[in-house]
């Protein structure tokens, strides 16, 4: 049952206790057993990941199917990435259908979804994970070439995938997006990538109160990673930066993208069905608002 949708709204008979109260004598009982998940968490449900060739975006891959999930990994062109992401899905015994792919373009994102539709004839899940950053220490050193690639790719995209996405979505289903503990707290040298993970977090509270106003039981939420060990930080960092990458973080370290994957997991599954409009921060114990 999808919890955030109005159409399963419950109303509670007229009761009364003395405190503490008894759950014996409530009516209805609370609902405290463990939820019953045959074969998996997301057993039947089918994905679509993006970024999925590596870093956060493989190792939620690799999760959902572990969860049993079959999984559209799109990626940009690492090939080879890809490649181990899908050996991986299908060593749990789920299908995997790799998609090389521009998402900065709109209709690419279209093509996307319906190539999920084509393979696997339905749609559950979204994650809005794929993006780029590029270091620039002034204002005036960010191309506006630059500012457009940034946002196309981790704004336009993540917009375009719910549009074409969400008409295939039924009550139940749950779009992640991929924000950063830079949207809370902004970046000196990642002025426009900060920017876009702003962009997506309010994003994401605004499109979880638009489908439930709409009573489409959609959930929308968001992760929002720190310092995490991935291709980008190589690709993006100079040498001297990466030898200390993650050693401000309150935990001493840079984590791991096994380590925010189950965030993604929780918000997927109906463990988390009474969630929406929600960021689950995994960065180290960095405190930041909202």
């Amino acid at each position: 049952m999808s919890s955030d949708n109005k159409a399963d709204k419950q109303t509670f008979p007229k009761q009364s206790q003395e405190l503490p109260g008894s759950q014996q004598l409530q009516t209805p009982k609370p609902q405290c057993l463990p939820r019953d998940y045959q074969g998996g968490k997301l057993a039947g449900k089918v994905a679509i990941v993006t970024g999925a060739d590596s870093g956060i975006g493989q190792a939620v891959a690799i999760l959902f199917a572990k969860e049993g999930a079959d999984v559209v990994a799109a990626y940009l062109c690492e090939d080879e990435d890809a490649k181990e992401t899908q050996k991986h899905i299908e060593s749990y015994g789920q299908r995997c259908l790799l998609v090389a792919t521009d998402l900065s373009i709109e209709d690419n994102c279209k093509a996307l979804v319906q190539k999920a539709l084509d393979k696997f004839g339905k749609l559950d899940i979204l994650v809005n994970n794929a993006g780029i950053q590029v270091e620039q220490t002034r204002i005036e050193d960010i191309s506006t070439e630059q500012l457009d690639k940034t946002m196309r790719t981790n704004y336009y995209a993540y917009f375009w995938m719910v549009k074409y996405a969400a008409p295939h979505l039924k009550s139940g289903s749950s779009i992640v997006n991929t924000t950063s503990v830079t949207a809370y707290r902004g970046s000196d040298h990642l002025i426009d990538y900060a920017s876009t993970k702003g962009a997506i977090l309010a994003f994401t509270r605004s499109l979880a109160n638009n489908f439930t106003s709409e009573n489409r039981g959609i959930r929308v939420n968001a992760v929002a990673p720190g310092p995490i060990w991935t291709p980008l930080i190589v690709a993006s960092f100079t040498e001297d930066e990466i030898a200390e990458f993650g050693q401000d973080s309150p935990m001493g370290r840079a984590g791991q993208p096994n380590e925010v994957a189950p965030a993604y997991l929780y918000l997927a599954s109906d463990d988390a069905s009474y969630v929406t409009g929600q960021v689950i921060h995994v960065n180290g114990g960095e405190i930041v608002g909202g």
